[in-house]
């Protein structure tokens, strides 16, 4: 959920998502300590929200936590907060906190057993700008040299689009351990990464069911599908939407395992889930 809710009916929210059958859900980036919901408050009714969902699914749940704060120190007390909470995951904004933050954060959660989503806010300000900006694939690399478990990639479809071969190119930067040099998908050089670890890529951004076919296709089993909107813009509610973006998902990548062509058939197989 975006802005607007108390800190008690955005866990409901959490909830609902979680238990229709969503894995994670995450704080927006706009969601931070505001006076209709402060940080501390929003951490205990989600981490409510996710013993509960937990217990009553038997699956393993979370939410991004956005630990992104004022100041390191602030950053790092919201962090541990959601640690003792029993949280698995927390959220960084790292282009507004800055790397020095970002890597200590990172730092910090790799030592606590804690997974670090990254959010790129205020990117398009530096990758849209064609003049003298900086393309979003050196600010990738430059996320997994600082750190992070998954960071937000463009979608290809959606409202966040990019242009296919880039957007598959940064993936792989930030995916896999050796990347040959290909100009076509954006990539200069060849690119060893030796034993640094690799950064999930998430998908985000005005993306829906009927995009399914598409991203299981695209991003592979390696990756992260995040339904803001896709989920609480169902007419019938939160947890409707959250079943049908799991029916969808299972839907396609078992089609895909048998062998259909997504691309081709995709509609069919959702309107068959």
């Amino acid at each position: 959920p975006k802005l607007g809710l108390s800190a008690k009916n955005y866990g409901r929210a959490v909830y609902e998502c979680l238990r229709g059958g969503l894995d994670f859900t995450k704080d927006d980036e706009n969601v931070n300590s505001q006076p209709f919901m402060r940080w501390r408050d929003r951490f205990l009714f989600v981490a409510e929200a996710i013993f509960k969902s937990q217990a009553e699914t038997g699956e393993i749940k979370g939410h991004y936590l956005n630990a992104t704060a004022g100041t390191s120190e602030e950053m790092l007390k919201r962090a541990a907060c959601a640690r003792e909470l029993g949280a698995p995951i927390v959220m960084h904004d790292y282009l507004t906190g800055g790397f020095t933050a970002n890597t200590s954060l990172a730092h910090y959660c790799r030592d606590n057993g804690l997974l670090l989503h990254i959010h790129r806010a205020m990117h398009a300000v530096i990758d849209r700008q064609r003049n003298h900006g900086m393309h979003f694939r050196v600010l990738a690399k430059a996320l997994r040299l600082s750190g992070g478990d998954h960071i937000h990639a463009g979608t290809v479809v959606g409202k966040l689009e990019g242009e296919r071969e880039v957007t598959l190119g940064f993936v792989d930067l930030l995916r896999d351990d050796y990347i040959e040099k290909d100009r076509s998908r954006g990539i200069y050089f060849t690119q060893d990464w030796v034993s640094l670890p690799g950064v999930l890529p998430v998908a985000s951004g005005g993306i829906h069911v009927w995009h399914m076919p598409a991203l299981t296709e695209i991003f592979g089993d390696d990756s992260i599908l995040q339904f803001g909107g896709g989920t609480l813009g169902h007419p019938w509610g939160n947890a409707p939407g959250a079943v049908a973006n799991r029916v969808a998902l299972e839907a396609c990548v078992q089609a895909r395992n048998e062998g259909r062509d997504l691309a081709r058939e995709g509609n069919e197989v959702i309107r068959e889930a």
